[in-house]
């Protein structure tokens, strides 16, 4: 239920709790433990944005979120937290949703190409220490500088090579390249094609418009990436929600504050994120949340305790919906006052003990009103949807990916000419240059002992010392440049 542009979130039996669906850029929190109601406050969330014309992503790790493509039903329970909520004209209905998966098994294939990643992302991606990274770097700005596309892993374990292969020619430019860390970078890589990851990179890459898609009704369309065996490659995961995120960061426009988001991000499981970000990669992502907003995009992190996401993040995270937690142990106990201590207290109770008993489906909720001001924290009985709890079946499922009007732009992988194939073909004319200057010298040998055996003999000139000189130089990077200088146009490009 929502009115002027505010999403009904539950009750209390005394008033609703709303939320300002135009405060969403400010994004969002909402934590708590395992089965204490996190995916269905995400559902519904998810759901009310679409009804008001915003289009929604959101990662499914556990696989129930198929069920905003269903219609929910009527039940005993449901009936009595309507009326308790006092929820009129609860309609039961299906959202229009495009099904995503990594792998291509369950939804459309999303694939991105190594340039888009970019070397910090996939530094962490990869694992690799900051001496390794520094040689990743070299490997991107080399490819630019040479007009080399990095699309896939095999690009990219091309370059790696023939940095290896050049690094002595390239030290004076770009810096030293350690051999022994490319070839720790290409274990890497072995490690990441094992854990799938080569079925990411590629094209064709998915193209940000697509997931901010609206339905003939003018409703928001849900997207939802199948995370049930990416989830099995944290890394991968995470890396891959980040990069998206900069991605929407990067391509939209400026918006500035405005009736509607544009886009509602949630990132489930959203300590994988945080958990061994380095330092570097922990300030971007503080960049990427607080710059992004101002593009329209409101992100939701969903996890379960709230000290998981730093502070650098958490202090830009204006909504909060706080889940129960048992403080059974230290660490609970410590997660537990955390938590309370983020929210705007309320009089009426104690937040730090409420929140140990919080029953199922109940939370503490603080949003922002229009002046961006949080309000009090209140106890609240959450909504219940009006898509389908739990999952959608196979059938199902497979009818909705064949009518998307994406069903073929994704389905194909395509592989143009990038890193590998250039690099190959530079390797074939280095390699034909050199037999044709082992011939020529052949010949030039033959004909100097020719001419002793004749008795005959001349001195070379210097047209002829000069000549040669540039022919024992093209095979190197100085050398190519040197010939491009004097012949100009005839031949021109880079080696």
């Amino acid at each position: 239920m929502m009115t002027d542009n505010k999403i009904l979130l539950g009750g209390n039996g005394t008033q609703q709790i709303l939320l300002n669906a135009g405060m969403a850029n400010r994004h969002g929190l909402i934590t708590g433990a395992t089965g204490t109601g996190k995916t269905v406050t995400l559902q519904v969330l998810a759901e009310s944005f679409s009804r008001l014309g915003v289009p929604v992503f959101t990662a499914d790790v556990k696989g129930d979120l198929s069920g905003l493509a269903g219609s929910g039903k009527t039940h005993p329970k449901i009936t009595e937290r309507l009326e308790y909520i006092k929820i009129e004209g609860h309609q039961f209905e299906p959202c229009p949703v495009l099904f995503w998966d990594v792998y291509g098994k369950q939804g459309h294939s999303v694939r991105t190409t190594v340039s888009e990643m970019g070397p910090t992302l996939l530094a962490n991606l990869l694992e690799l220490n900051e001496t390794q990274e520094g040689v990743l770097q070299i490997a991107f700005s080399l490819a630019d500088d040479e007009g080399l596309l990095l699309l896939d892993l095999k690009d990219l374990r091309s370059m790696l090579n023939w940095v290896a292969d050049n690094s002595k020619t390239l030290e004076r430019e770009y810096g030293r390249v350690s051999k022994q860390s490319v070839t720790a970078i290409l274990r890497r890589l072995l490690v990441l094609e094992e854990a799938g990851g080569e079925v990411f990179f590629g094209e064709p890459a998915i193209q940000i418009e697509h997931l901010m898609q609206t339905d003939f009704s003018g409703r928001g369309v849900v997207s939802i990436l199948d995370a049930t065996t990416l989830y099995h490659s944290p890394r991968i995961y995470a890396t891959f929600l980040l990069w998206l995120l900069s991605e929407l960061m990067e391509e939209l426009p400026e918006r500035g504050d405005a009736d509607l988001p544009k886009l509602v991000f949630f990132f489930d499981e959203a300590h994988l994120l945080f958990s061994s970000a380095p330092k570097a990669l922990l300030e971007k992502i503080t960049q990427v949340v607080r710059l992004i907003r101002s593009k329209g995009v409101g992100v939701f992190f969903i996890t379960q305790y709230p000290n998981d996401v730093p502070d650098e993040v958490i202090g830009q995270l204006g909504n909060r919906i706080q889940h129960a937690l048992r403080a059974f142990t230290p660490r609970d106990k410590k997660a537990v006052k955390a938590a309370a201590e983020t929210f705007r207290e309320n009089p009426a109770f104690d937040t730090v003990e409420v929140i140990s008993n919080l029953g199922v489906g109940e939370a503490l909720i603080s949003t922002l009103d229009k002046k961006g001001v949080p309000s009090v924290v209140e106890r609240t009985l959450m909504s219940p949807p009006r898509s389908q709890f739990g999952p959608i079946d196979q059938t199902e499922r497979e009818k909705i990916i064949k009518r998307s009007p994406f069903s073929t732009t994704y389905s194909a992988e395509i592989d143009r000419e990038s890193a590998y194939e250039m690099l190959k073909k530079r390797e074939q004319e280095l390699i034909k240059r050199r037999e044709e200057q082992t011939k020529r010298e052949a010949e030039e040998k033959a004909r100097k002992k020719a001419g002793r055996s004749s008795g005959g003999s001349r001195r070379q000139s210097v047209g002829e010392a000069f000549a040669k000189s540039v022919a024992r130089a093209i095979g190197s990077k100085l050398g190519r440049q040197i010939v491009r200088g004097i012949l100009g146009s005839i031949i021109g490009g880079r080696g």
